[in-house]
């Protein structure tokens, strides 16, 4: 006889963290839609599993920020320079449809384009993204509908890079599926999603976390290869894995992850870079040769002193913060009492990249937002960041709207827009401190604090240390309490009493 019903939890296995139990906030925001979450739903013996809530949520948001471009849809994009940006709907995506080729059948990387930029400048991966949605686009038809065609089928394009980051976020850390609705409900992710193809190599980065999460490391390199083939930021995380799997003497399998990233990469580079050499490499220059441009540190510097940073001081002065940044990171990873977890470390190195470049696009924080979620998967610090990046988002769009309108200066000043880069700037580094708090103090880590040593860790979770240093080689104890069973609970001075 079939059974009434199936338990998709092993009884034996701990329950899933409920953010509702152990977050305020959480628990405040859940009584919009009825209080916190019950054992049934919390266990997946009901069809709402944390899996399809979050996916369906996700979608759900992705949906609203397109209906948030809707302005622009109708004719801002065509009409009016500066109505794209007091409506905050701006979006590449139609405007280099023809820009970029695209509206004339023009190969990638092959054809010259018209004009100063000559050939397409993104990476590989997306170029073939964008190349592919032009094949689905109707060639016939004003250039405004076809251009309003391209937008919405990379825009669907895009909703399935969305549900990925989701899915994969949730999956990651199998204990605590119900963070990715950080993800799903993350302002900030829905009103960028379709600003460009940024979304692709975040897809392509989520899965590779959660390859490496089930101790793939060869899946995980792969999928780090293709999405620095689509952007370069991904490429950086291979840096806190080194120091990582140094301090845990995990050599073979970041090799393994090593080899298949460069081996991916080449798969999908080399064909262009040996047949098209000179459109391959239109990436990489314009990113050395781009001035001080939008969003940045040097551009407040530049505003505020009337001083002119050229592009080749700014790449300069960007790589050896970018170094100074990468040396604290791994200083960090080496004297914690505790081997930090992968996920902190990976959100570090791209908001360092992020914080010290040269130009800081608003969609560059869907970089961050999975990341983000992965290292500090709490409600209040999480949103005071977001906050921080939906008033940066409005700030650039109100900005230019100001430089565009002319005489009638309709919008926000330049004092206006560097209060706006201010916040962003200051709400990433508020998140960054306080993961490198859980670092140093590992009983502030909400994911430690359920017992858990490094969920999204691989082979790195509750793997012996090998190699520390400062403080951590001078209390042994704390992290060599991580081999033998479930990781301790720490306290100020030590683990707290009757922990395994």
């Amino acid at each position: 006889m079939p059974h009434a019903d199936t338990t998709r939890v092993s009884v034996d296995e701990p329950e899933p963290v409920r953010p509702t139990k152990e977050d305020e906030v959480a628990a405040t925001g859940s009584e919009l839609i009825g209080g916190p979450i019950g054992r049934r739903a919390l266990l997946g013996t009901s069809w709402w599993t944390p899996v399809r809530v979050v996916a369906l949520v996700a979608i759900g948001m992705f949906a609203l920020g397109m209906v948030q471009k809707l302005p622009c849809y109708d004719g801002a994009w065509f009409f009016g320079a500066s109505s794209q940006y007091t409506h905050a709907c701006y979006s590449d995506i139609p405007h280099l449809y023809q820009g970029r080729g695209f509206a004339d059948g023009l190969v990638p990387y092959f054809d010259k384009l018209s004009g100063d930029m000559e050939y397409l400048e993104y990476p590989v991966l997306t170029g073939v993204f964008m190349e592919v949605a032009s094949w689905l686009t109707p060639g016939s038809g004003s250039i405004q509908y076809q251009e309003q065609w391209y937008w919405m089928v990379n825009a669907g394009m895009l909703m399935v890079c969305a549900a990925i980051i989701a899915v994969c976020t949730v999956r990651t850390q199998r204990r605590r599926p119900w963070d990715g609705l950080l993800v799903a409900l993350a302002p900030a992710f829905a009103l960028t999603a379709t600003i460009n193809w940024d979304l692709l190599a975040v897809a392509l980065l989520a899965a590779a976390m959660l390859m490496w999460s089930r101790k793939r490391p060869l899946a995980f390199g792969v999928l780090i290869g293709l999405a620095t083939a689509a952007k370069f930021y991904p490429f950086l995380l291979l840096g806190p894995l080194l120091v990582l799997c140094w301090r845990a003497g995990r050599w073979r399998e970041f090799g393994t992850a090593l080899l298949g990233a460069v081996g991916a990469w080449l798969a999908v580079n080399l064909p262009v870079m040996l047949l098209a050499p000179e459109g391959w490499v239109k990436f990489y220059s314009f990113s050395r040769e781009r001035g001080v441009d939008f969003g940045s540190i040097f551009l407040i510097i530049t505003q505020r002193t009337n001083i002119q940073i050229t592009a080749d001081t700014a790449n300069t002065y960007a790589m050896i913060m970018m170094l100074l940044a990468c040396a604290g990171i791994a200083a960090l990873a080496f004297t914690a009492p505790r081997r930090p977890r992968f996920a902190q470390l990976a959100f570090l190195i791209v908001a360092a990249f992020i914080l010290t470049n040269k130009v800081y696009s608003p969609q560059y924080v869907l970089w961050l937002v999975p990341l983000a979620v992965l290292a500090r998967p709490r409600w209040r610090d999480f949103l005071i960041w977001q906050a921080c990046e939906v008033g940066y988002f409005l700030g650039i769009w109100m900005y230019l709207a100001y430089t565009t309108s002319g005489d009638a200066h309709k919008g926000l000043p330049p004092e206006g827009y560097q209060l706006a880069i201010t916040a962003h700037l200051l709400g990433t580094l508020y998140l960054c401190a306080v993961v490198v708090r859980d670092v140093y103090m590992p009983e502030r880590d909400v994911v430690r604090r359920a017992g858990d040593d490094d969920p999204a860790g691989g082979v790195l979770d509750g793997a012996a240390d090998v190699f520390v240093l400062g403080g951590a080689a001078r209390h042994p104890a704390r992290h060599a309490a991580q081999l033998d069973g479930p990781p301790v609970e720490w306290g100020s001075r030590g683990p707290v009493e009757g922990s395994p």
